[in-house]
């Protein structure tokens, strides 16, 4: 169920982070991308604590990004790390031409 789940929110185009509400990485994510001129519907947040198998989703974002820590990025169907490496690629102007490219911005 948990890697249903997972899967169903990751799609080409769209941006999706995993998050945990109280995680200060996470809620540093939220503010960065909410920031950024999405269209409607490209930018997503998912609250993993929301769903009684929060433990089964982090267990497979391990197994699909080699990582079971939140925020988990998704620039389309690609995870770009978590927090940290979402800041440096905005940081060094990659984040905004990577959205671009896949026409997630206004």
């Amino acid at each position: 169920m948990a890697q249903a789940f997972v899967n169903s929110k990751i799609q080409p185009g769209k941006v999706v982070v995993f998050i945990k509400p109280t995680c200060p990485y996470s809620r540093r994510a939220q503010e960065l991308l909410s920031h950024l001129p999405f269209k409607q519907g490209l930018l997503e947040f998912v609250d993993i604590t929301a769903h009684g198998d929060t433990n089964e989703i982090q267990d497979y974002l391990q197994q699909l990004t080699g990582a079971r820590t939140v925020p988990r990025v998704f620039i389309g169907q690609e995870c770009i790390g978590g927090c940290n490496e979402l800041v440096n690629m905005h940081a060094k102007g990659e984040l905004l031409t990577r959205l671009q490219q896949i026409g997630a911005l206004q």
